[in-house]
């Protein structure tokens, strides 16, 4: 095992491509993983964020998201 491991991270040291050591069938994203949620919302709500997501060129649901997340990490931080 301990050859792997030092042929691993001397090619990574290098720049070389890795890759082909890591099994990604399984890879995880911890607290990165997708949950789907349903929420309802007001039409006009929709027809703003619409409008919104099309100025910036992202779909509806991007936007969303990112709009979330700038809140928690305000949040985080105060």
């Amino acid at each position: 095992m301990k050859a792997k491991t030092s042929k691993f991270d001397k090619e990574f040291d290098e720049g070389r491509d890795v890759s082909h050591y890591l099994d990604t069938a399984k890879a995880r994203r911890p607290g990165l993983e997708q949950r789907r949620v349903n929420v309802d919302i007001p039409e006009w709500m929709i027809e703003s964020l619409d409008r919104e997501a099309a100025r910036l060129g992202v779909p509806r649901q991007s936007l969303v998201k990112m709009w979330i997340a700038e809140r928690l990490e305000r949040l985080r931080a105060s």
